[in-house]
């Protein structure tokens, strides 16, 4: 199923009149570019709760063996699913998911944190992606979860695809931002590749390096046209991050694949993709899609930023590929 969301900043999504169940068929490309060009046409998303939400709770975890980190824990209805916002590189959860979360919430129990070696997250001299999921699961248990949607950007994306693959009890569903099944190749991760193995080996004969902050690459994620005040508090959140961890993170990213083990999700998913991003093109998002077995395909305007250029439009988006996915885990959860 493809959902064109041509969103702007009033949280309205357009959807296809095709209708909003519909499929796309694993491998058909055809069907699937056909369907982006498909006229839409616009609903209102309803955002509407009937009683007053709990406040958010700040949740200082010390997670047994892995380290300490920062939890923000926002309820939704009653019996809602839980989502588990995972962020990018160089971001910290608050600059990514920040602007979504109250929209989410309606429906949806929101809980989000710095991966490790990010912002206020647990504390690496190593880092892997594989480590993120494993924390992820660390927080579920701490908090009582039992199942979850991952809802992952970018970065986030890889360690939500990990997190199924190393937990997959846990993971009710995948919804995957602005992501793929690998990185490597783009122009932002090839500039920065080229500085990291110089960076890498003068950290120990450089100390200055350790003072540097990630937004030293972190900038570069974001587009010229950004709001100025926006910009100086994106790079500020980036600032909560070494240079050296954000490196790290970059170079567990470049390695990262998926392709051998994506087609063997077994949980729905849906993939948002952002059609103007050229930090990972909009035709490794698309592969991703395909790859998925009858995964739902959500597009929105909007670069890699997006989360900080129109947060609305991204909210609208997230919530309209939770809805596809939480759909579908019911549907598998009566017919099991």
């Amino acid at each position: 199923m493809v959902v064109g969301a041509a969103l702007e900043r009033n949280p309205v999504a357009r959807f296809p009149a095709a209708g909003f169940r519909r499929k796309i068929t694993p491998g058909n490309k055809d069907e699937m570019l056909g369907d982006i060009r498909a006229p839409a046409q616009e609903v209102a998303v309803d955002r509407s709760s009937p009683t007053a939400l709990p406040p958010v709770r700040t949740r200082v975890l010390d997670l047994p063996g892995r380290g300490r980190t920062v939890v923000e824990d926002a309820p939704g209805p009653p019996g809602a699913p839980t989502l588990v916002l995972l962020h990018g590189v160089t971001l910290t959860a608050e600059l990514n998911w920040g602007g979504i979360v109250e929209p989410l919430r309606a429906g949806y129990r929101v809980v989000m944190f710095d991966l490790r070696g990010h912002g206020k997250g647990v504390r690496t001299s190593d880092f892997r992606l594989e480590d993120c999921a494993d924390d992820v699961a660390a927080v579920a248990a701490e908090l009582g979860i039992e199942r979850l949607i991952a809802v992952g950007y970018s970065m986030g994306g890889l360690v939500a695809q990990l997190l199924w693959r190393r937990h997959p009890g846990l993971v009710s569903g995948l919804v995957l931002c602005s992501t793929a099944r690998n990185v490597s190749g783009s122009p932002w991760e090839r500039t920065t590749a080229l500085t990291l193995p110089f960076l890498v080996a003068g950290a120990a004969w450089m100390p200055a390096l350790h003072v540097l902050r990630a937004d030293v690459i972190g900038a570069g994620l974001l587009d010229h046209g950004i709001d100025p005040a926006d910009r100086r508090w994106a790079l500020s959140q980036m600032r909560r991050t070494s240079l050296l961890d954000a490196l790290a993170a970059v170079r567990s990213v470049a390695v990262f694949t998926s392709h051998a083990w994506i087609g063997s999700v077994d949980v729905p998913s849906a993939v948002v993709v952002t059609r103007h991003d050229r930090v990972v093109h909009p035709r490794r998002q698309h592969k991703l899609a395909l790859a998925l077995p009858g995964s739902t395909v959500v597009e929105i305007d909007g670069g890699h930023d997006v989360f900080l250029e129109a947060p609305a439009r991204l909210a609208a988006a997230v919530e309209a590929a939770c809805v596809a996915v939480s759909a579908g885990a019911g549907d598998r959860a009566v017919g099991a």
